[in-house]
């Protein structure tokens, strides 16, 4: 039997509370991060991720203090990240109670930060996550945010991070962050075929079809969204029975 389809709510904070934006600008205010863990952990969320989407842009360390708090409400796997650099950072994240790091910027900038985790946690609690946005005929690997280019190319960026030591690669759209417009079908895709590691589709979810479709034919094993669990526009529960209902494996709440 295969693996479950993980549905993945994320909390992008800055500072204290929930962000959300569109194409990772024009951020607004979406709420408590503790609530919105409670509020998902109940709904039968199947992970959660929190990032200090500001952490890199601004040199500012990860909240710790809000992982704390947010993991005290969870009985599910938390990942987190947000400005690690180093692999004390990562330690001070797994102390602070994250079940996974991912690393995005930093990890570009060095790529061996992602084998010093892997050996001090083991490559399942590694997370890379890579912004990619579309240049023509590919798609180029977004840091800071999402606000600087790399010309790098984000299928062989996350080859390179998988052979690192990464056992997961989180990947997001900055095309369609926010949007609503659906998932980029055709980026989860070629980075799944890529990899052999679990990959988490982001950017773009609305409609319960999105996920149906990120599923069946990006080949996600995870989709990750945000604002509309945040605003009420989709429930996790009647998300996953839609999904259920269209034979995909889920993991189905009590």
């Amino acid at each position: 039997m295969s693996l479950a389809h993980r549905i993945i709510p994320c909390l992008d904070t800055d500072g204290k509370r929930v962000v959300k934006g569109v194409n990772f600008v024009g951020l607004r205010d979406a709420g408590d991060p503790v609530a919105l863990a409670a509020r998902y952990n109940s709904e039968g969320a199947d992970e959660l991720v929190v990032l200090d989407i500001a952490a890199s842009r601004d040199h500012r360390p990860t909240f710790l203090e809000t992982i704390r708090c947010v993991a005290a409400e969870l009985a599910i796997p938390l990942t987190a990240g947000g400005g690690i650099r180093t692999l004390e950072d990562g330690r001070a994240v797994v102390r602070a109670g994250a079940d996974k790091v991912t690393v995005n910027t930093a990890a570009v900038e060095r790529p061996e930060l992602i084998s010093e985790l892997s050996r001090e946690f083991g490559a399942q609690a590694v997370v890379v996550a890579i912004d990619a946005k579309r240049a023509g005929d590919r798609w180029d690997v977004m840091v800071r945010g999402g606000r600087e280019s790399t010309s790098l190319d984000a299928i062989k960026w996350a080859s390179i991070a998988v052979a690192g030591g990464a056992g997961e690669i989180l990947l997001t759209s900055v095309d369609r962050d926010g949007t609503q417009s659906g998932f980029d079908i055709s980026l989860t895709a070629a980075i799944s075929r890529a990899v052999t590691v679990p990959v988490i589709a982001s950017g773009g979810a609305k409609s319960p079809e999105h996920f149906v479709e990120v599923f069946e034919n990006g080949l996600a094993d995870a989709a990750l969204a945000a604002s509309i669990f945040h605003d009420g526009v989709q429930s996790i529960r009647m998300l996953k029975k839609f999904l259920a209902a269209r034979g995909i494996e889920v993991r189905l709440p009590c």
